[in-house]
């Protein structure tokens, strides 16, 4: 394109949204082409770009329901194509007005307005009372309209409004009719003020009776002072509420009782700490990185992060080969955290078996937890190591240090029947090879994840490792400790042994009969 702006029209028309870009635009033959782009989880299925003369444009062909927008800086144009969701539908549908009225035409020169009113309501049969405030001339020429539509236009013309009481539509002046209703409520409050107070217990079986009886009092709050009559009481004892309200609080109160007054859904989750040494978790497909099936040529891509935080990638083979089913990881990636997903359990049940068999590591525990939505579990094993330690008076005490290996979880229920978690995973262990005066420090591994996966799907936290140390020496009594000959007479074995903490985490949500059996 030349140096000046390029000028763009979009049309949608069949689903297809064309862009058409002018001001003697070139488009090079290699770039006419129609591109799939499936695979990038977008609206978008087909790109397609053509030249005609001077002329390039480019076709996106989106599926479903879309919304688009599109902005240029220079000569580059950004069209950004996004999905809509039911409730954006929802929305939109609700934002826009439906006429389902017979259609009906008229076709008059400076009528009076009345007279247009009555030409509706004898047309639809329908009972219509107009003030007589309604006045004024209109011409109108509509064809094949809803009836119903007909009738907004005229009213929004001249500045009225209806209402609907009964069986009857009221016509009238928009002002009008605001000010009527404003003088309405100004009766309802009066007559609020005078009616009676009645005391009412109100039972509460699941939430907290002070939580719903202050909900209720910071809803009604910004009323005015004629509805502060009567009081709000709480028997925590009982988890009841004690209500001395007027007859319409009091109905509005049983309301939200009865809808905020629901047993809190619950979440089982299922936990296997694994101690498995590192070449073993090759085996058991557990090497870190991020995953993504890019669908290209059947291959499955990897990436990862190494030490440097930079990113590293694998593709490997065909879809069809010999994969381990809970392969997460690059081949280059080292890194001390990893997250991963398993969707088969029965799976991985036979695979740690196995692991124990042959003696590659052992399941640390195995804790079962039920706790409620957006609440915490927390699993603690460990030990408590004792030392001793001197006060300013010259008096030893025993004093504790913790070291253990904790599991904190806090599920989210969605609408959706997903699973957000927020997971926490620390261990401690004591160094005794580095105690000073016989304590040893502690050594702290932490893990933080916060993840959305479906009920019953298993994700996998690593990366806590652990090195084990040994050195032991063999010697021939006294000559092993000749200098330099005494090498000839000993011999020294040092071993290392690297394993990592594997968690792998399932939540199930809970009915209220699973929970019944359960306890």
């Amino acid at each position: 394109a030349e140096d000046k702006p390029a000028l763009a029209r979009y049309n949608i028309k069949d689903c297809e949204l064309v862009t058409r870009i002018f001001a003697k635009t070139q488009l090079p033959e290699p770039l006419r082409v129609r591109l799939d782009v499936k695979d990038f989880a977008t609206p978008v299925q087909f790109v397609s770009a053509s030249a005609t003369g001077d002329k390039a444009s480019i076709l996106i062909e989106p599926s479903g329901a879309f919304d688009y927008s599109a902005f240029q800086t220079e000569n580059k144009l950004t069209i950004s194509v996004r999905p809509l969701t039911n409730e954006d539908l929802d929305r939109r549908a609700a934002d826009k007005p439906v006429y389902t009225g017979e259609k009906l035409s008229l076709n008059f020169q400076d009528i009076d307005v009345r007279s247009v009113l009555q030409l509706i309501a004898d047309f639809t049969n329908l009972n219509l009372v107009a003030s007589d405030t309604v006045q004024g001339g209109i011409t109108l020429r509509l064809q094949n309209v809803p009836w119903d539509q007909a009738l907004d236009l005229v009213l929004k013309t001249k500045g009225l409004d209806k209402r609907k009481v009964g069986s009857v539509l009221l016509v009238a002046p928009a002002d009008e009719i605001a000010a009527r209703e404003r003088q309405e409520l100004e009766s309802l409050k009066q007559i609020a003020e005078l009616a009676p107070l009645r005391r009412e217990l109100l039972q509460v079986n699941y939430a907290k009776a002070a939580d719903i009886a202050k909900l209720f009092q910071s809803v009604t709050s910004a009323e005015s002072k004629a509805e502060e009559r009567g009081s709000i009481t709480v028997d925590d004892r009982t988890n009841n509420i004690i209500a001395y309200q007027t007859q319409d609080r009091l109905d509005e109160l049983r309301r939200i009782v009865s809808q905020l007054d629901i047993p809190v859904r619950q979440v089982m989750i299922e936990a296997r700490i694994v101690e498995a040494n590192v070449d073993y978790n090759k085996q058991l497909g557990v090497r870190w990185g991020g995953s993504t099936n890019t669908s290209r040529n059947g291959k499955w891509t990897t990436y990862g992060l190494d030490d440097n935080g930079d990113e590293g990638g694998n593709t490997n083979a065909n879809l069809t080969s010999n994969i381990p089913f809970v392969d997460l990881g690059a081949a280059d990636a080292t890194t001390g955290i990893g997250l991963g997903f398993v969707t088969n359990n029965t799976l991985l049940d036979l695979e740690l078996s196995a692991m124990e068999k042959t003696g590659n590591g052992e399941i640390v525990s195995q804790p079962k937890v039920v706790t409620s939505d957006k609440e915490t579990a927390k699993i603690l094993k460990g030990t408590e190591i004792p030392y001793q330690e001197s006060s300013s008076s010259g008096a030893t005490t025993v004093s504790f240090k913790e070291a253990s290996l904790s599991l904190e979880v806090t599920p989210q229920i969605t609408p959706d029947n997903r699973i957000i978690m927020e997971v926490k995973v620390t261990k401690d262990e004591p160094d005794y090879l580095n105690a000073v005066l016989g304590v040893p420090p502690i050594k702290k591994n932490e893990v933080n994840a916060k993840v959305l996966i479906s009920d019953g799907e298993t994700i996998v936290i690593g990366g806590v490792f652990s090195n084990t140390q040994s050195k032991v020496v063999d010697k021939v009594p006294f000559l092993g400790d000749v200098p330099y000959l005494g090498r000839l007479f000993r011999r020294d074995v040092v071993s290392e042994s690297k394993s990592e903490l594997l968690v792998f985490l399932t939540p199930r949500i809970m009915n209220n009969q699973a929970i019944s059996v359960s306890r």
